[in-house]
């Protein structure tokens, strides 16, 4: 299957839903849910009945204060998944790997994924940004200071979201000078990630400035701490309806793909919200089509 092709997504025309699987132990709102091959296998299904668009499948928690697993743990946790689902589920679904290490994004693209997604934009492993170009498929540049573990105390910015558009910039300009296309580069600003809950307001209220940068944007506001704060609501699975209202806010501000758990009730989400804001807007930022 040709990384780059169907389905093809064609930035304006709707919005596109990355679907959560973690198949992780301790994932902030989803951890140990799908863990083993069966029920990860079982939740893509649901996840591809409720219309999701691209499966991003993760093998190492991001929360803050997550503990890093070996390279090892992380592989035998997503690879069989991926190829699972291709053998099991299905050949079309576009599948994204939600990982900063290089070796793992290999034996991911080669076990069947067609998508890079990697939170720290390939400061953890610059040569993340050398395999767009090498294996031909897109990659997700998110925005993050520090690490996992670090990143709470690093919230300090003097322009917060002319600082998050800097370093995606930077980041995808190394892309592109290793050969990719500017088609296959989406930035992401990180929500929740060394961003305090005002900064994570700021940046959705904001997101028309990092739209302007040229590249589809993908918003991961699911079930974030920020709308736990604002719902008084300290159980993350209880969160839909804020998650909601954030993925409102971000589509009527131009976002093209949301990362979400809830697929379910954020497909009818998009589907009202991209009546009322897309109806009449194209824009030009090109297409990425994921043929077999």
């Amino acid at each position: 299957m040709n990384p780059l092709q169907p389905p093809s997504f064609s930035w304006g025309d709707r919005t596109y839903i990355m679907g959560v699987l973690n198949v992780t132990p301790d994932s902030f709102s989803d951890g140990g849910q799908f863990d083993s091959l069966e029920r990860a296998i079982a939740q893509a299904r649901a996840l591809l009945k409720a219309g999701v668009d691209i499966l991003d499948i993760g093998g190492q928690s991001t929360r803050p204060g997550a503990e890093t697993v070996s390279l090892q743990v992380e592989i035998d946790r997503t690879l069989p998944v991926i190829e699972a689902i291709r053998a099991q589920v299905s050949d079309q679904v576009v599948i994204s790997i939600d990982t900063t290490r290089v070796e793992v994004a290999r034996g991911a693209i080669a076990a069947g994924a067609n998508w890079l997604n990697d939170i720290s934009a390939g400061r953890f492993e610059p040569a993340m940004l050398e395999l767009p170009a090498e294996l031909g498929v897109p990659i997700v540049l998110m925005h993050l200071r520090g690490t996992p573990q670090t990143m709470q105390s690093l919230t300090q910015y003097d322009d917060l979201l002319g600082e998050i558009a800097m370093v995606l910039l930077q980041q995808a300009q190394q892309v592109l000078k290793a050969g990719a296309q500017p088609e296959q580069i989406i930035l992401d600003p990180g929500l929740g990630f060394a961003k305090t809950y005002e900064q994570n307001l700021e940046i959705l209220r904001g997101l028309s400035q990092l739209r302007a940068l040229g590249y589809p944007l993908l918003v991961g506001p699911s079930r974030k701490s920020f709308i736990g704060k604002i719902l008084d609501q300290p159980d993350a699975q209880k969160r839909v309806w804020g998650t909601a209202a954030a993925c409102c806010g971000a589509i009527a501000a131009g976002a093209d793909i949301l990362r979400v758990h809830d697929v379910a009730e954020m497909h009818d989400v998009c589907r009202v919200a991209d009546a009322i804001w897309r109806q009449h807007s194209r824009n030009s930022h090109g297409i990425i089509n994921t043929p077999a």
